[in-house]
């Protein structure tokens, strides 16, 4: 009988502390950089004012956190006005990359990076239109 509520206790307790680890989550990290898009024209004179890409409207341009193998979308990140842009992401590898690379014509290459549970990575975008 002693043995049958030991074992009980024991199981109980092993549900309790299993059902607290699932709970705990994993602290995640983050991606943080800049977006640079490359000017529509070739060469700009330094007396003209910025041509309407050169202010370009990031939200325009998203990027996306994909999974390692580049399959899977995991965020979309839009870069604010000055083309800076952060995510929290949990730890893991993934891939940023410029959405709408292939159809739409847009050179960027894509970025491998690791996320580590409360640190901060950097990685920092250049996309080309490839409107002249």
């Amino acid at each position: 009988m002693i043995t049958g509520l030991l074992r009980s206790f024991v199981a109980g307790i092993s549900l309790l502390v299993a059902g607290a680890a699932r709970s705990s989550p994993v602290p995640t990290g983050f991606l943080e950089g800049q977006l640079t898009i490359v000017s529509l024209k070739e060469v700009q004179r330094a007396d003209e004012p910025l041509s309407k890409f050169a202010a370009a409207n990031y939200a325009d341009y998203p990027l996306l956190v994909l999974s390692k193998d580049g399959q899977n979308e995991i965020a979309q990140v839009v870069a604010d006005e000055k083309g800076h842009y952060r995510v929290t992401l949990p730890p893991g590898d993934y891939v940023l990359d410029a959405k709408g690379r292939a159809p739409q014509r847009i050179r960027a290459k894509p970025h491998p990076f690791t996320i580590v549970s409360q640190q901060t990575v950097r990685v920092d975008m250049e996309m080309d239109t490839g409107v002249r």
